[in-house]
């Protein structure tokens, strides 16, 4: 588990703690806009979501970095990475207002999904340019830990913040003006995000070396010359890989627990008891996710990245999609808790792993182009899952055959991983 001495040296590092404090105050504030964008367009009495509309909601959600991130990946290689944050955190603020305007309009067409991407492409972005800053700020060992801290963190402050919302949302008496009021706290929290970015210094974040504007050729070409970095380190490509698929995974059983609170667990009228469950469901992926950034940087100096994500893999997927098959057929909650907790500890436990084999083994002048195509891949999956899960899946959620098949595809994921890597030497 996470040591805590070794917690105590990495937040007695000041630049350490102020980028902290930027991703949290950032991804509370995105949580509190997926919960009003979760609640206006698929937990709404009178829209009752089909397939179709839960894909292409969370499309939106999840898929506009796989359209900016080979752009923003270079970017985050030759602009000042801090200034980036700055920036990006004000445009999202700014991005909000619209969005405020649309969902008082009753809105939830095309315009409105446009603005959201474009909001959430920005989001995307500045959390490759957190990951890619880490190692200005946290060496050795403790980088470990700062991969299990940082991000595991940043998700729990997301799922803090869409709960938050669905709190908020009911004092105002719900229903799209609550949906409309909690995006005034999230754009608040962006500006606050922005403005605590300022604290680090301006080259403090890096890169290294000269920075040069770049053309459109330019940048095309340095996404090129990243993807070749990625495709010459081994080790990091495979885990991306890794990573990768466990949310294909991810996207199957969050499509399926949607649709089990949804339109099984509750009545159509029972809107809001059926958004208090997915919450809930959302809190325990989130609690596993905690778990398996605790027990990461222990379990993998011991074992190995390899090793541990394997057995992770393996294990996780065969427990995991059994609680969820039973939870799902015998409409049983709390084993469907158990589940999603076991899918939220694989997922953090290979990212960690993979986050730490791309920035030791990746040149700094290509972290950001790396991060920026790791989380292109992982987004580009994620909604390929949540496709594949609405198209198969009946409405009621009940889709024991995909379930299987999420669990098969992570414990074959995982055999391949061991076969296929050395398990010795740096992990």
């Amino acid at each position: 588990m996470v040591a805590l001495p070794a917690l105590r040296e990495l937040l007695s590092t000041r630049d350490f703690r102020r980028l902290f404090s930027v991703r949290l105050v950032g991804q509370f504030a995105d949580g509190l806009i997926q919960a009003s964008l979760a609640t206006f367009v698929l937990f709404s009495p009178e829209r009752e979501p089909d397939a179709i509309k839960v894909a292409s909601a969370f499309a939106i959600l999840l898929l506009p970095y796989s359209v900016i991130g080979p752009f923003a990946g270079v970017i985050l290689d030759r602009w000042q990475r801090r200034n980036v944050l700055v920036n990006a955190n004000f445009i999202k603020a700014i991005g909000v207002i619209p969005i405020i305007a649309l969902v008082a309009a009753g809105n939830d067409g095309v315009v409105l999904g446009v603005v959201v991407l474009i909001v959430l492409g920005v989001g995307r972005f500045v959390l490759a340019g957190l990951s890619a800053s880490l190692p200005h700020v946290v060496q050795g060992r403790d980088l470990v830990t700062a991969n299990a801290l940082s991000p595991t963190s940043g998700t729990i402050a997301v799922a803090i913040g869409a709960l938050t919302g669905v709190a908020l949302r009911s004092l105002v008496g719900g229903g799209d003006a609550g949906s409309q009021f909690i995006l005034v706290p999230a754009g608040i929290g962006f500006v606050l995000a922005g403005l605590l970015a300022t604290r680090l210094g301006a080259a403090s974040l890096g890169p290294s070396g000269e920075l040069v504007r770049e053309s459109l050729r330019g940048v095309i070409l340095g996404f090129v010359d990243g993807l070749r970095v990625l495709c010459d380190h081994a080790r990091p490509r495979r885990a991306i890989m890794v990573v990768g698929i466990h949310r294909i995974t991810f996207g199957m059983l969050t499509v399926d627990a949607l649709l089990l609170v949804r339109n099984t667990f509750n009545t159509v009228a029972q809107a809001d008891n059926a958004l208090t469950q997915f919450a809930i469901i959302t809190a325990a992926a989130a609690t596993g996710a905690l778990l398996g950034a605790a027990s990461t940087p222990w379990s993998s100096r011991h074992l190995g990245t390899v090793t541990w994500s394997a057995l992770v893999l393996i294990i996780g997927g065969i427990t995991g999609s059994i609680f969820v098959l039973i939870g799902s057929g015998s409409v049983n909650l709390p084993l469907l808790l158990v589940g999603a907790a076991s899918f939220g500890f694989i997922g953090q436990s290979v990212k960690v792993c993979a986050d730490t084999e791309v920035q030791v083994h990746i040149p700094d002048d290509h972290l950001g182009r790396v991060f920026a195509l790791f989380d292109m891949i992982v987004n580009a999956c994620l909604v390929s899952g949540i496709t594949l899960m609405a198209l198969c899946a009946p409405a009621s959620g009940q889709a024991p055959a995909m379930i299987c098949l999420a669990g098969l595809l992570l414990v074959v994921t995982g055999i391949w991983f061991i076969t296929k890597s050395p398990t010795k030497g740096r992990s």
